[in-house]
């Protein structure tokens, strides 16, 4: 019964170690958005469930520019002395992690 109980938390004890364990990941030299043309479509992807594809469309084509381990991907600059803004997103290059959506007013 002792040798049992033993055996049983030894178990425990692995089935633990093995759930808290994060498994290792492939992850690309350059990053999972190595490059500009990446940014600018996981941006567009994020963008249009919140702001919607027909208002997405009008802000293309976008721009992405790499500041350290950021893309920033802004839609089209408007024409001066118009009112509203436009959609920008940073985004991680090294994991595609969103860090930022705002749209300005």
């Amino acid at each position: 019964m002792k040798k049992l109980c033993v055996v049983a938390i030894l178990v425990g004890i692995a089935v633990a170690v093995a759930v808290a364990t994060p498994q290792s990941s492939y992850t690309p030299p350059n990053g999972f958005v190595p490059d500009a043309a990446t940014a600018m479509r996981i941006a567009e992807a994020v963008w249009i469930p919140i702001y919607g594809e027909t208002h997405i469309a009008a802000q293309k084509p976008f721009k992405a520019t790499l500041k350290g381990d950021i893309w920033t991907v802004a839609g089209k600059d408007l024409p001066p002395q118009t009112l509203g803004g436009v959609a920008e997103a940073d985004i991680s290059k090294r994991d595609g992690r969103i860090l930022r959506v705002i749209h300005g007013q």
